[in-house]
């Protein structure tokens, strides 16, 4: 306190220079976190509506691109080791056109069994054939004695009963070659399924197989498809309308189409049919004012020939809404 001078007071002269410091030091500290407040573009433009639906009555909606087809999940018969995988993703196939194979060896074995024991079937007709017509002119060699007395009964007993028998293994071994036949049948159409082709014409969308790898005919909930085609050309676009907007939406109209987060790109769309269902609301747009706990009717339009759009890639349409009195569908 020897430093201080003897008239030196704290309260007085030293705290409020400390709390003139403090002030000044907390001032700069808020002038340095004040966020910047210059005007930007967005980074994706928000969706709106443009030209005649600019400033008219319209309903909005979120969705998602699709193949005309919808998208076809492609999977397998039978269980089996993948041989030979012949498509790509991008690729267009035609309806028929092989996708994959499966490996077909013990079905092939199964065949050949299949067309031994047919073999054997028919072996075994040509046996009681011969032994029946053997037996029947025995038979009737028996009956047309003039003497019945050259012969005894027991032996004509005998006769009746290799006719019989033969008759008997005759009737078994056809319905052994019957049996056999609708084996190999069988067999052929479990080889032919393990050749799998495309049920329709369309694009190889997604490819998830790879020669060598197992695939079994029923997968989990979670697995991804063998394979995903579609018809690409045209595209449609899968349109939730809020329910409660549903009844707004002018049927058979056209709708604008832009790809989310790119307003000022759009394409107008040509209706196709709206889906009867009412279902739950599965196309998020991430709006902080977005309600999920509703429900949506979905409404399909077709996309004009365009390489913006890709399939699975979310859109925002404005559709025109239904005047006052105009009826609905």
């Amino acid at each position: 306190m020897a430093l201080l001078p003897s008239t030196f007071s704290f309260s007085r002269q030293a705290l409020p220079i400390l709390a003139v410091v403090g002030l000044v030091v907390a001032t700069l500290f808020v002038i340095s976190e004040i966020p910047a407040r210059e005007i930007t573009e967005p980074e994706k433009q928000p969706p709106k509506a443009t030209g005649e639906l600019a400033n008219a009555a319209r309903v909005a909606g979120a969705g998602l691109v699709e193949p005309a087809s919808e998208i076809i999940d492609i999977g397998t018969a039978l269980s089996g080791l993948i041989t030979d995988l012949r498509v790509a993703p991008g690729d267009r196939v035609t309806k028929g056109q092989v996708l994959f194979l499966v490996d077909d060896r013990a079905v092939r074995a199964q065949l050949s069994e299949a067309n031994a024991a047919i073999g054997e079937a028919r072996a075994a007709i040509a046996e009681a054939n011969t032994a029946q017509s053997t037996a029947q002119q025995q038979l009737d060699l028996y009956r047309n004695l003039d003497d019945p007395a050259a012969v005894s009964r027991s032996e004509v007993i005998r006769a009746e009963g290799d006719y019989d028998a033969a008759t008997s293994r005759l009737a078994v071994a056809r319905a052994r070659l019957t049996a056999s036949q609708a084996r190999a049948a069988s067999i052929r159409t479990d080889l032919g399924r393990l050749t799998v082709r495309a049920p329709i014409a369309g694009e190889i969308l997604a490819v998830n197989i790879r020669p060598g790898e197992y695939v079994a005919t029923q997968g989990g909930s979670n697995s991804a498809p063998f394979i995903q085609m579609g018809e690409t050309n045209p595209l449609h676009v899968r349109v939730d309308i809020d329910e409660n907007e549903a009844p707004r939406v002018k049927i058979g109209a056209k709708a604008k189409i832009s790809p989310r987060g790119a307003a000022q790109t759009q394409v107008e769309a040509t209706f196709v049919r709206a889906e009867p269902q009412v279902v739950p609301k599965r196309q998020l747009t991430n709006s902080a004012a977005e309600r999920v706990d509703v429900r949506v009717l979905q409404r399909i339009y077709a996309l004009p020939e365009s390489d913006v759009f890709r399939v699975g890639q979310q859109i925002d349409a404005f559709i025109p809404a239904r005047e006052s009195g105009e009826s609905g569908e």
